[in-house]
């Protein structure tokens, strides 16, 4: 009964918060969007295309702020008052090789290759956008995999074809129910928005 009451409070608390802003969802990703839902916030969904480009110099979490961040920039004219918008980028780091989305069935394969039997850091950056005010924030977690067979392989991404999802697999899928060992940190994080935080930096936005 106290734990109900609780998640009432919090959720009056967020809705209260959010009653003061009409808020839009920069994401075309049904992961993203059914996670906000999953919160219980309100939402528009809006999109552009964007190059996702970054400067070679930058590393791991620099690069998700560097790519959230321009996500935005690319609303900023069109903006209105009482609007906040949310962008979000996800980059895989195995060591200091980032791992994008796969280009096709092969580079996908040599993907979850590389990702085999090794730990490799998931990061989602968000960033929250009025027309007032701007403000980023980074998640990182630890995902380890099992040393995986190329018939896994190969049976994930003919089944799955995870080809719009960062390092060619998808967390919620057949590949992290037989594959991943464990995970330090955020699970929904790994699978593109970490809830937990996105839920805290509305309220105090």
């Amino acid at each position: 009964m106290f734990t109900l009451l609780f998640l009432i409070i919090l959720f009056l608390q967020v809705d209260s918060k959010l009653n003061n802003y009409h808020l839009i969802l920069a994401s075309k990703s049904p992961r993203r969007q059914q996670l906000l839902k999953d919160i219980g916030v309100d939402f528009e969904i809006r999109l552009k295309e964007v190059d996702e480009v970054y400067p070679p110099t930058l590393k791991g979490k620099e690069v998700a702020l560097f790519l959230s961040d321009l996500k935005a920039s690319a609303f900023k004219k069109d903006l209105q008052a009482k609007e906040l918008l949310l962008t979000s980028d996800t980059i895989v780091c195995l060591g200091e090789k980032i791992l994008g989305k796969p280009k096709n069935r092969e580079h996908a394969i040599v993907m979850l290759g590389e990702l085999s039997g090794k730990k490799h850091e998931v990061i989602t950056a968000v960033t929250l956008t009025s027309t007032t005010k701007k403000h980023s924030f980074a998640v990182s977690t630890e995902v380890y995999f099992k040393p995986l067979t190329l018939e896994e392989i190969t049976y994930y991404i003919d089944n799955y074809k995870p080809y719009d999802k960062a390092g060619s697999y998808g967390i919620q899928e057949w590949i992290g129910y037989i594959g991943i060992e464990k995970i330090v940190g955020s699970y929904f994080n790994v699978m593109g928005l970490p809830v937990k935080e996105v839920y805290e930096e509305l309220i105090n936005f």
